[in-house]
């Protein structure tokens, strides 16, 4: 397939992205578009797929065309459903609320409709679903899955539509080691086949086959060979932390800050979490790693105070037993987190400055008038992370790489006694990965007691003590992770 554009414009506002934007895009050409966060990429994947207003011409072969669905295929970085109403009005903890959950599809019904409007074959996205190890999880309820099981779906979708030219964008985020692999070993056939790749990636990572490398400005892709793409190696400097984060901690050394004892989590049949005993001391920054659906982001949720099932387990949080009296809100001031699914339910009409500052408050939104105290943090940790010129943008305004980086800063915020990361580093590009896991690395120092979980061995934190492996609901590994490291 060929495809011309022709002096494309596209703006947001004040915000101009391209500016007489010209490209072509040759038959058996398979792209992968690296880059920063923000530089463009997925607004010009939606040019391609006219999933936006521009100005200009796109052209696809001889013709000025819209794109049928299969000639060109987008499928973005987050997965949306809705409800049985169509409705997208799900609140944070209704995933772990299994008796709440029943309002939205199956995943074997949102396959089937989706095959059923395209007219395709239902029998082969169940092949593609086996082929990534998803084929137990197609009854599950769409919002029981992970943000890992929900980016499978996407991609099962894609394959199963077969397009001509199939845009891709992040598709490995939120996929374990194994999973990327085989969907690799799935991308690699579908070109073989004839058919056209397009991956947008912050990272350099791709199958065999993409014979295309370039990195998108406001004018152009300029084509790079590979190694011109890589921004791994770039040199990041560090700043100092902020002084509210240098703050003593309010725990002693070698407290414990979480004990759990043979937790066991089950949805009727289907056990999740089987007896998992975990104890985390201060000072410790630990490793949590596992497959997708392994268990991590429901033993997360126990923690956080997320998930109604913590009071009927013997989990003591900061020397206190869970359901002893405390409030939710009482564990959640000394816990800052972030994970993919908050950043999906968050308030994205909120400008910067208000999402930063509701960390304070462990709200999604900022309803509570801030001291004088809790504006100095806030413009302090805006001038930490370089975004004093965004604060009164709207967070949805923001590039998703930009807006986690957000995010990030809302967790720190509070200077909390108990640290999670979960996938912190999703939509950040390289440079923004080695950033954020630099800062990891100066908390770390500072002896703060902290959970990270990350999939990519390369692209984690330096300073991480101990790790823990599930699978299946299991423990696999626990312990000090030098030793496993030492003894793998």
């Amino acid at each position: 397939m060929n495809i011309s554009l022709r002096d494309i414009k596209v703006s947001f506002g004040e915000h101009e992205v391209f500016c007489g934007f010209n490209w072509e895009i040759a038959k058996g050409e398979n792209w992968l578009l690296h880059g920063p966060s923000g530089s463009g990429k997925s607004v010009l994947a939606k040019v391609i797929a006219n999933q936006i207003g521009y100005g200009g011409e796109v052209s696809i072969g001889e013709e000025t065309a819209i794109p049928n669905a299969a000639q060109i295929h987008y499928v973005p970085n987050w997965y949306e459903f809705t409800n049985s109403d169509g409705d997208r009005n799900f609140y944070y903890q209704q995933r772990y609320n299994h008796a709440k959950g029943s309002d939205s599809s199956t995943v074997r019904a949102d396959l089937k409709s989706f095959a059923e409007k395209y007219q395709l074959d239902m029998s082969g996205g169940e092949e593609i679903a086996q082929e990534l190890d998803f084929q137990e999880l197609l009854n599950s309820q769409l919002i029981e899955l992970s943000s890992g099981e929900h980016k499978k779906i996407q991609l099962i979708k894609g394959l199963l539509l077969n397009p001509d030219l199939l845009i891709l964008d992040q598709p490995y985020n939120g996929l374990d080691k194994q999973t990327r692999k085989k969907l690799n070993l799935l991308l690699e056939r579908f070109m073989e086949n004839g058919k056209q790749l397009m991956i947008l990636q912050t990272t350099m990572e791709y199958p065999v086959g993409i014979n295309r490398f370039g990195e998108v400005n406001k004018e152009t892709v300029i084509q790079k060979k590979p190694t011109e793409t890589n921004l791994a190696e770039s040199k990041v400097t560090t700043r100092p932390l902020p002084d509210f984060l240098m703050e003593d901690s309010k725990e002693s050394e070698g407290k414990e800050v979480v004990a759990m004892r043979d937790i066991i989590v089950r949805y009727g049949d289907k056990i999740v979490l089987n007896k998992i005993s975990w104890t985390i001391r201060h000072g410790e920054a630990w490793l949590l790693q596992g497959h997708n659906g392994s268990g991590k982001s429901t033993l997360l949720s126990l923690l956080n105070a997320d998930h109604p099932q913590a009071y009927s387990h013997d989990i003591r949080l900061f020397g206190n037993q869970r359901g002893s009296g405390e409030s939710i809100w009482e564990i959640k001031s000394k816990i800052g987190m972030i994970s993919p699914e908050l950043h999906w339910y968050y308030d994205t009409d909120l400008s910067v400055y208000d999402t930063i500052g509701s960390g304070l408050y462990d709200s999604i939104g900022l309803y509570n008038k801030l001291t004088f105290f809790d504006r100095e943090k806030v413009n302090s940790i805006l001038r930490f992370f370089d975004l004093e010129s965004l604060k009164n943008k709207p967070l949805g305004a923001l590039s998703l790489g930009k807006q986690r980086q957000v995010l990030l800063a809302r967790t720190l915020i509070k200077n909390p006694e108990l640290l999670i990361f979960d996938e912190p580093c999703q939509g950040l590009d390289d440079v923004q990965t080695q950033a954020f896991n630099a800062i990891v690395d100066e908390l770390t120092k500072q002896d703060k007691t902290l959970i990270y979980v990350g999939h990519e061995e390369s692209k984690l934190p330096t300073q991480l003590t101990h790790r823990m492996l599930l699978e299946k609901g299991k423990v696999i590994e626990i312990g000090n992770l030098e030793e496993q490291i030492e003894t793998a």
